[in-house]
């Protein structure tokens, strides 16, 4: 192929300049919209049905802004999405100090040393890697999961756990990317179940959303029946796979014990434990990593063994529950940046301890 030259090149260059004119204008709107709300009577009209839309707590995007990150990965890929996630991002962290504030639950317990412009580098990094994280996401929906690179040297032993025939439990956290390590376990050709809360209006895509694709797992809402246990039960006894985050209490949920992480005490839920208890399924420990531009790493962390014995109160759980901290703390200590559970998990114990 000759490559464009003269005459002939420009039209392409003019194309490719009105594109990221385009796409650069559309970053700045999400960026600064009062910029234009304030002239516009259509911005006016188009902000306030934005705002008036139920969101998730996780998110702090419009559906419009979800999409201009769709165009720009179908228009310039992964490089292109990532550089408009700088801007948006140091927006975020400058001007919006609610947002900034959720980051620094965690991050002043990981850094309590760090203070002033260091504090904030720290929350710039840590955001801007879960905006990356969030694109990857996108990508995997859009371009198909042969576009992410995903190392896992465990899968040997997971079909081990699985041949055993008391089903096996997926303990996550909110590390890394866990599409990727579900796109992983499809691998094993076994029914996979998610525990998973949705709030009504949530318009953040899950990668198989993207291509309109069946969901390639059954959702288990906490918010149902026993919280889903009779389900979770229900599929285990079939020998199937349940994947469940271990780093986040749902709702009111009474299963929880308060377990040392980081220096101070901390909430976490203790359901799967029970539930290991009663079927006797292990516990796998499953987190995830970014390792380059598109690839991530795969790690089993370790097994929990819940003993089905015992009595099942809270506080014979708790060594399993102590078990899985360890294991997060130690990620987070090699990982600093890939912890994204922005929930305040210490705050029922400043609020107790405020009442003394």
């Amino acid at each position: 192929m000759k490559p464009c030259n003269g005459s002939g090149s420009g039209p392409w260059v003019r194309w490719w300049w009105l594109r990221f004119w385009q796409l650069w204008s559309l970053a700045l709107l999400i960026a600064r919209p009062g910029l234009f709300v304030n002239k516009c009577p259509f911005f006016k009209v188009l902000m306030t049905r934005i705002n008036s839309q139920t969101w998730s707590s996780q998110s702090i995007a419009s559906r419009w802004q979800h999409q201009f990150f769709y165009l720009a990965i179908r228009l310039g890929g992964r490089r292109l999405a990532y550089a408009f996630t700088y801007p948006v991002v140091c927006y975020y962290m400058l001007f919006r100090p609610g947002l900034r504030k959720r980051t620094r639950h965690y991050l002043r317990r990981r850094f309590p040393d760090h203070k002033g412009l260091a504090a904030f580098r720290d929350s710039f990094r840590l955001s801007l890697s879960f905006a990356k994280i969030l694109v990857d996401r996108a990508i995997v929906g859009i371009a198909g999961p042969e576009s992410m690179d995903v190392r896992f040297d465990s899968m040997e032993k997971i079909q081990d756990l699985l041949d055993h025939g008391s089903g096996l439990i997926l303990m996550n956290a909110h590390v890394g990317c866990w599409q990727a390590a579900m796109s992983s376990i499809h691998m094993l050709d076994t029914p996979v179940n998610l525990l998973m809360k949705r709030e009504h209006g949530d318009v953040d895509r899950h990668y198989h959303e993207h291509r309109g694709m069946p969901c390639p797992y059954k959702i288990i809402d906490p918010d149902g029946f026993l919280g889903g246990a009779v389900e979770i039960v229900q599929a285990l006894q079939r020998g199937e796979i349940i994947s469940v985050m271990g780093d986040r209490v749902f709702g009111n949920d009474k299963n929880k014990l308060k377990i040392p992480f980081m220096g101070e005490t901390a909430e976490f839920p203790v359901g799967a434990y029970k539930i290991a208890a009663i079927t006797g399924a292990p516990v796998a420990v499953l987190f995830s990593r970014k390792t380059g531009i598109n690839s991530y790493a795969l790690e089993l962390a370790g097994i929990i063994r819940v003993n089905p014995e015992q009595d099942r109160g809270l506080e014979n759980l708790r060594p399993y529950v102590l078990e899985f901290a360890g294991l997060l703390e130690g990620y987070v200590q090699l990982h600093p940046y890939q912890f994204y559970n922005f929930h305040d998990m210490w705050e029922n114990q400043r609020t107790e301890a405020g009442k003394h």
